[in-house]
């Protein structure tokens, strides 16, 4: 026996079927709500005037990364071995220090 699985969209608002995804951000926060054409309509609309005072943001823009991104062609063990030969305080094993690393790349 087979069996069909239909999946119905429906809008967030008001129900109606054939909705369809909206993604939508403000004040750094990021929404999703699924709505039909009219609600896409009305959202559209009430955004406009924003959207043509507004600018595009990158994305990106404000993100600060954790850490270095350094080239992973880098030799760790070459820049340990440069560290203790220049008298910088390394660990054997484990995360060498923004500090360590910018100091072999400037040697280098």
């Amino acid at each position: 026996m087979s069996r069909n699985v239909s999946v119905v969209i429906t809008d967030d608002l008001d129900g109606t079927e054939g909705a369809e995804t909206v993604s939508f951000g403000i004040d750094g926060a990021s929404y999703e709500i699924d709505l039909s054409e009219a609600n896409r309509s009305r959202l559209a609309d009430g955004l406009a005037p924003f959207i043509a005072a507004g600018r595009r943001a990158n994305r990106n823009a404000g993100r600060r990364g954790g850490g270095r991104s350094t080239s992973p062609s880098v030799d760790r063990a070459a820049v340990r071995a440069w560290a203790r030969e220049a008298g910088l305080n390394v660990s054997e094993r484990g995360r060498i220090s923004s500090d360590v690393m910018n100091k072999y790349e400037a040697a280098h």
